[in-house]
């Protein structure tokens, strides 16, 4: 399908000059770095941008780095150089894991974690990751620049905290304090590239405190917060699952559609729960775990 309307495109070098050229045009200008969503969009007629501002030539976005146990993760970087990153796969695991499971390889190659967490989709693969390790989103704009809590990042359906004047620079996450294990938990109708029916992070600490974060469940991606509270300072056990599993489904808010029902998707969350506990707490325990499938 071809592209049917007429745009500026600029190639920006750095990132003051994709703020100035956002800032000339920030109600119809559109930022592109993987792409995508936005050229199909595009090609849709979805949306019409009068300006396209490309930031894959600036330096900076393209940065990984782990100082001070902080994961810095530039705003091109993709899901398959997540995927191929050493300090990820060793020390931020659920956001390894979910990269792995991102659409297809070419698109992985492509898709950006920030593109993710813009495109706010509520099936959105990275979210439960950043949940878990506490991730914050840095923004800019040709006056300042601010730190968004990825608590406070979606708004609703594909709806975000970002202003229309403000570019995303950088998405930090924090390594855990005490020692951990996790895991990622997805679910889609056939195996390959598909949206998730339900997606699960995990995360256990070995003084048993307990975070669990969810997507495709609800409007927007989440933290289990009444379900973590519950579990806190307890063992993994049937009994104390069972429970959580309970709580967890007043905590979410799933639809029914082409991919799932509502009723479909609750379920399946309980089992997630169920096996991502105790697949974390093993791995915690030192035991070799094979990560079982959901169904």
């Amino acid at each position: 399908m071809p592209i049917s309307h007429e745009f500026e495109y600029h190639k920006a070098k750095s990132i003051d000059e994709a703020v100035k050229l956002l800032s000339e045009n920030p109600e119809n200008s559109k930022i592109i770095a993987g792409g995508t969503d936005l050229t199909v969009h595009i090609k849709e007629d979805v949306i019409a941008p009068d300006v396209l501002i490309d930031i894959k030539a600036i330096p900076e976005f393209k940065e990984i780095s782990f100082s001070n146990n902080v994961l810095s993760i530039g705003a091109n970087v993709t899901f398959s150089e997540i995927e191929d990153n050493k300090i990820i796969e060793n020390n931020f695991r659920v956001l390894w894991e979910a990269a792995s499971t991102v659409a297809s390889v070419g698109v992985r190659n492509r898709a950006t974690l920030t593109g993710n967490i813009c495109s706010a989709v509520p099936s959105l693969d990275s979210a439960p990751a950043l949940f878990l390790y506490d991730a914050e989103v840095y923004v800019k704009n040709s006056d300042n620049e601010r730190v968004i809590s990825i608590n406070d990042w979606f708004t609703g359906p594909k709806r975000t905290s970002l202003k229309k004047d403000e570019i995303v620079t950088k998405i930090t996450l924090k390594f855990p304090k005490e020692k951990t294990a996790s895991c990622y938990k997805k679910l889609g109708r056939y195996k390959g590239e598909d949206l998730a029916q339900v997606g699960m992070g995990v995360l256990v600490s070995e003084n048993k405190e307990y975070k669990v974060a969810v997507c495709a469940v609800g409007p927007v991606p989440k933290r289990a917060t009444k379900t973590e509270e519950f579990l806190k300072g307890k063992e993994i056990n049937d009994a104390n699952i069972k429970e959580a599993q309970e709580i967890l489904a007043t905590e979410i808010s799933p639809i029914t559609d082409i991919r799932a029902s509502k009723e479909y998707r609750t379920h399946i969350a309980k089992v997630m729960l169920e096996k991502g506990l105790k697949e974390s707490s093993d791995l915690l325990s030192g035991k070799e775990v094979k990560s079982e499938p959901i169904l």
